[in-house]
C-alpha cells in the first residue's frame, strides 16, 4: 500500500510522506506543549493535575490509504490531508469525568487552535457501549519558507478507567476484524456500564474528599 505523491511547483501544499511526517509531527508537538503548559498552571492554580498522561502518534500509510480506499477516495497525499482528520491524533488522559470537559475547555481557549468538530461520546455513548470526547482541531504550522495553515489534529479525552475499556475493545475488533460474537459485544457493553459507574462513583468520592479536606481548612 503506497500513498501516491503530489508534485508541485509552488511548494504551497504537503508533497511527500516525509513532509506530512514533519508537518504532523509539529502540529502535534504544539498541541502537547499547550496541554503540558494548562496542566501545569493547572496544578499551580488549583494545586491539582487534571490529566494522568498523553500519548501521540502519527497515523501509518498503511492506515490511511486503507480508510481513503474505504471512503471512495484515490491514495494520494491531496486526499490525505483533505479528507483524512486524525492523521495526527492526541489522546488525553485523565482522572475523572469532570476533567474532560474541563481540559475541552481550556483547549478551546487557545487562539491559535481552531475547533473544527465536536463528538461528545461521553453524553452520547456509541452504541458499543464506547466514551470518549473527540475534538477535531487545527493549528498553524511554520516552516522556514512557508506556513501550512489548518494542520488537522484529533484529540480524544477520556478518564483512566474508558482508556482501559476502549484499549480491550479496540483489541477484540480487531481480532475478529470487526465481527466479533454476540456474546462478546454483549459482555463489552456491561463492562462499559459497570466503567461508566466506577467513573461515578471515584469522581462522588473525590468531591467528598474535597468537601472534608475544604472544611479542615475552615476550621
Amino acid at each position: 500500500m503506497e500513498l501516491k505523491e503530489d508534485y508541485r511547483e509552488d511548494r504551497d501544499g504537503i508533497d511527500s510522506w516525509k513532509e506530512v511526517t514533519l508537518i504532523y509531527n509539529a502540529a502535534l508537538r504544539q498541541i502537547e506543549t499547550k496541554i503540558d503548559i494548562l496542566n501545569d498552571e493547572f496544578q499551580h492554580v488549583h494545586r491539582y493535575n487534571p490529566i494522568e498522561h498523553i500519548k501521540a502518534r502519527i497515523k501509518t500509510p498503511e492506515s490511511i490509504v486503507k480508510k481513503l480506499k474505504r471512503d471512495g477516495y484515490e491514495s494520494t497525499i491531496d486526499n490525505m490531508v483533505k479528507y483524512i482528520n486524525d492523521i495526527a491524533g492526541i489522546r488525553i488522559i485523565c482522572s475523572f469525568t469532570s476533567d474532560i470537559y474541563r481540559i475541552a475547555d481550556m483547549i478551546r481557549t487557545q487562539r491559535d487552535i481552531k475547533v473544527l468538530r465536536v463528538k461528545d461520546y461521553i453524553t452520547f455513548p456509541k452504541a458499543s457501549g464506547y466514551k470518549s470526547y473527540h475534538l477535531i482541531v487545527t493549528v498553524p504550522v511554520f516552516l522556514s519558507d512557508r506556513v501550512i495553515e489548518d494542520t488537522k489534529v484529533e484529540i480524544q479525552i477520556r478518564t483512566v478507567a474508558m482508556d482501559f475499556w476502549a484499549s480491550l475493545e479496540h483489541k477484540i475488533h480487531y481480532k475478529f476484524e470487526g465481527d466479533a460474537p454476540e456474546y462478546i459485544k454483549n459482555e463489552l457493553i456491561e463492562c462499559a456500564k459497570m466503567v461508566s459507574d466506577l467513573d461515578a462513583r471515584m469522581l462522588k468520592l473525590n468531591d467528598e474528599i474535597l468537601a472534608i479536606s475544604q472544611e479542615h481548612k475552615d476550621k
